[in-house]
């Protein structure tokens, strides 16, 4: 199991160190003026880094969204979970057998029953629908992209693979 250490560093940011599942060790710098150092070390010896990267805020917005799967997801992940603190994307596909195939958002009633946002929906052709409407119908195979806290998520998956809260 990978682990993930912080350390304040008083006057500089703070320091995240990341011992991967597969015993590689990352540290991440996040400097208190939003530039980010990404140091990589070798895997026999944690102490002699490998290589370094510094990134400003906007690169590293960038980076994580496409490590996070923000920008592209791979086809064989039907479900991903992404969290930024609170707050949770996740998506998942459509099986023909899911409650709220055949429905529109509107007719689910999604943010007043679940408080989750449906941010986009992507078809199985990969067109994509950004921010639908209440008058949006799911059908089979479409990946929903939802938003919310973790409960709310769960609540908006019950709803619209079982019908219920």
């Amino acid at each position: 199991m990978s682990s993930i250490r912080e350390i304040a560093l008083p006057g500089i940011g703070q320091k995240f160190e990341i011992i991967t599942r597969s015993g590689d060790k990352l540290v991440v710098i996040v400097h208190d003026d939003g530039r980010r150092e990404l140091y990589h070390f070798y895997h026999n010896d944690p102490t002699d880094s490998i290589s370094m990267i510094s990134l400003d805020d906007v690169e590293s917005r960038q980076v994580s969204a496409i490590i996070g799967g923000a920008v592209y997801k791979p086809k064989a992940l039907e479900s991903i979970e992404v969290m930024l603190g609170d707050l949770v994307i996740e998506w998942y596909k459509l099986e023909p057998n899911s409650w709220g195939i055949g429905k529109t958002i509107g007719e689910l009633e999604v943010r007043k029953k679940t408080s989750a946002t449906i941010v986009a929906l992507i078809n199985a052709d990969e067109s994509k629908i950004v921010n639908p409407g209440p008058d949006q119908v799911l059908r089979t195979g479409m990946t929903v992209v939802a938003m919310g806290e973790r409960q709310q998520i769960h609540t908006f998956k019950r709803l619209i693979l079982n019908g219920g809260p």
